[in-house]
């Protein structure tokens, strides 16, 4: 992978990063908000886990392929 792929690559894993921890904000607060329901919180954990396994594959394809 060249330099530039990488760079690109830390830039999404971090536009990711920030969606990811605004959720879990918007999770907590709405924790405390008896009149949310249930599948709105249901969607916004399902999207958070989303973000979570794109991270782990962006930064997956960060690390060299070296086979012992």
């Amino acid at each position: 992978m060249t330099e530039e792929q990488d760079v690109t690559l830390e830039i999404q894993i971090g536009e990711l990063k920030s969606e990811h921890r605004a959720l879990d904000k918007e999770l907590h607060d709405l924790g405390s908000d008896p009149s949310i329901d249930d599948l709105q919180i249901r969607r916004l954990k399902k999207r958070k886990l989303f973000l979570k396994d794109s991270i782990t594959h962006l930064e997956s394809r960060l690390v060299p392929d070296i086979t012992a």
